[in-house]
């Protein structure tokens, strides 16, 4: 708790208390009181009760030992890209992905002074590369910090006018900062996908639509993505993300991350996961949910 900025202390105290009262209401998510994951957290989970924890390591730590029920974790934005990190701590959690949140993202600038004293920017580096082209054109430095309502409490900490944050505008309310500017963003299309992970996913039954995540690693041998890929061409199964990356800097063995349409027990997706294994050193299931909205 004493990462968090002062102001930002008695507030996570709260939270914390009232979770710890009730475990299996309790929604972790990274960032300050005010972050875009409190909000979606809320948004996500009406009845929970929202746990802030400084990182994603913390937040996936307080699933893990039962501190709360699940997480809601942002994994990707659609002008910034992936979250940096999630791809290898997701795995390595040993934590199902239970279902997604879609929020639209509108940033603030936030500070003790008014806009023209503004010199310096304090957010996430998620924001403020979501905001860079407009920070630019106001000669306005970015400077990265932990998440955006952390920020936000820091910068009501310090109480210079020249530096401001950039985080949800109802952070403003929450640590006492003057609104500068609103509504601010690089293309209207922001919009960051959080996906919630929980110690054991549920029977994927209903009518869907289903989504599966899955990693995997191909064999080192030519065209073996291809042919990997090729399982799902033939029996009609729709990928709608896949994004490779590489672990320990060896610059050889490639994993990939998959977004699928279907669920296991489909004939199509089982023949193409079937034939996935075939080409794949290994191939690993991070969960089946249902869309939070429709692909394409």
């Amino acid at each position: 708790m004493t990462d968090f900025a002062a102001p930002a202390r008695p507030i996570v105290a709260a939270m914390t208390m009232a979770a710890a009262a009730a475990p299996e209401r309790t929604v972790a998510f990274q960032g300050a009181p005010g972050a875009n994951s409190h909000v979606a957290a809320t948004e996500a989970f009406p009845d929970g009760l929202p746990l802030p924890c400084f990182d994603f390591a913390d937040a996936i730590d307080a699933v893990k030992q039962g501190r709360a029920d699940c997480a809601t974790i942002p994994i990707e934005n659609s002008l910034h890209g992936r979250v940096a990190d999630m791809h290898f701590l997701l795995p390595e959690s040993g934590l199902v992905i239970t279902g997604e949140h879609f929020l639209p993202i509108r940033h603030a600038l936030m500070g003790t002074g008014t806009r023209d004293d503004v010199r310096q920017a304090m957010s996430h580096p998620q924001a403020l590369g979501q905001c860079r082209h407009w920070l630019r054109a106001h000669g306005i430095q970015a400077v990265a910090y932990p998440d955006t309502a952390g920020a936000a409490a820091r910068v009501a900490e310090i109480g210079d006018p020249a530096i401001a944050a950039l985080a949800p505008p109802g952070a403003a309310a929450i640590y006492g900062l003057e609104l500068l500017a609103t509504d601010i963003a690089d293309a209207d299309h922001n919009m960051t996908r959080f996906v919630t992970l929980a110690r054991g996913g549920k029977p994927a039954v209903g009518p869907g639509p289903w989504m599966t995540t899955l990693i995997f690693e191909v064999k080192n041998v030519p065209a073996a993505l291809y042919k990997a890929m090729g399982g799902f061409a033939t029996n009609g199964v729709n990928m709608t993300k896949l994004e490779s990356y590489q672990r320990g800097g060896t610059f050889a063995a490639t994993e990939f991350y998959a977004d699928v349409e279907g669920k296991p027990g489909d004939i199509g997706f089982d023949r193409a996961v079937e034939e996935l294994g075939f080409h794949s050193k290994w191939v690993r299931l991070l969960g089946t949910y249902t869309q939070a909205r429709a692909r394409g």
